[in-house]
């Protein structure tokens, strides 16, 4: 085998696993700077932390896949939420939200959250397949409506007095934190869907070029509404995850979410132009995220710089998306 092909396949190597490293790298730095990032407790913590943006990415990647932008998922994880949380309080709550309807059964109330989620991202998808409104607009419509919900069925207070249902999800089974047992359910029901099913061929299709998706059958309608609808039901379970962390749900909770799961799915190499992305990206792309904000807290770095961080971080992966692009074009 010559050199120059040797070379070559050590630069695809890099080019289709480049992330990985990067995550690696920081992983060493930040063992090395400080040591209290690589104990198994703050390990832990940062899995913990992942969980819920992570879940929210997984179904921000199909949306952006099929050429889409889901800005709605943060306000959408507190108004499921705040309304789980008001059908999920006992009767010794000392704040209930709906005095006198009594606490339903458990599983009914999880149930209510992901349909409040699915329904929000169904609508989303409904009015961008039907009316050919860009998503955009769309999405942004539903953030807006869906924390306004939320803010008027609490009246601004935060739900607590939780079913104690909440306290085992955010508990820990054999040393490992629930939710993120949750978000690994989610990471390989993703990976099945996108790559191993006809919905997850048609996602990619869509997103490569719509009109050759509804020459070769596609039903695009259907294709646009179940992507948003998996979003929302995703943020919903990111709600569960969320209120079992903290025993409550706030109308205010998850702002800026919906950026952190754009983040984490760009970074992951999901193309904005559609059509290019993978799920394990998208989980890496998390981890990176997870791990820098640890690290920079870590180091005693103001969260304003490490928003300043991120937002560079993003940028750079936007730009070499499009670099990238280019090149193939």
């Amino acid at each position: 085998m010559s050199s120059n092909t040797q070379t070559n396949r050590a630069l695809a190597l890099v080019k289709q696993y480049g992330i990985v490293l990067v995550l690696l790298i920081m992983v060493i730095v930040l063992s090395i700077i400080q040591p209290a990032f690589r104990t198994p407790a703050n390990i832990i913590n940062i899995l913990n932390q992942t969980a819920i943006f992570g879940i929210m990415a997984v179904g921000m990647t199909f949306v952006i896949i099929s050429g889409g932008i889901d800005l709605s998922v943060g306000s959408v994880l507190a108004l499921s939420g705040v309304i789980m949380g008001a059908l999920a309080q006992t009767a010794d709550a000392t704040t209930p939200i709906w005095e006198g309807v009594g606490t339903f059964p458990f599983v009914m109330v999880l149930l209510v959250a992901l349909g409040i989620g699915s329904f929000c991202g169904g609508f989303s998808g409904t009015l961008i397949a039907k009316t050919r409104i860009p998503p955009f607009i769309a999405t942004l419509a539903m953030m807006t409506v869906a924390r306004a919900l939320a803010l008027i069925v609490t009246g601004g207070r935060p739900v607590s007095g939780l079913h104690p249902g909440f306290a085992f999800i955010g508990s820990r089974v054999g040393g490992i934190p629930v939710p993120v047992l949750i978000y690994l359910a989610v990471i390989v029901g993703g990976w099945i869907l996108l790559n191993n099913t006809k919905f997850g061929k048609s996602v990619y299709a869509l997103g490569s070029n719509r009109a050759a998706a509804e020459i070769s059958g596609i039903n695009v309608n259907a294709t646009l509404i179940k992507v948003y609808m998996l979003s929302g039901f995703l943020a919903a379970l990111a709600a569960i995850v969320f209120s079992a962390r903290t025993l409550s749900a706030h109308p205010g909770a998850a702002t800026g979410f919906e950026l952190t799961a754009i983040a984490a799915a760009t970074i992951g190499g999901t193309s904005h132009s559609g059509g290019i992305g993978t799920m394990w990206g998208a989980v890496v792309g998390a981890l990176i995220l997870a791990v820098l904000r640890n690290g920079l807290t870590l180091l005693g770095v103001h969260a304003h710089w490490q928003g300043v961080t991120e937002g560079a971080i993003i940028a750079i992966a936007v730009i070499i998306d499009m670099r990238k692009n280019a090149v193939k074009k």
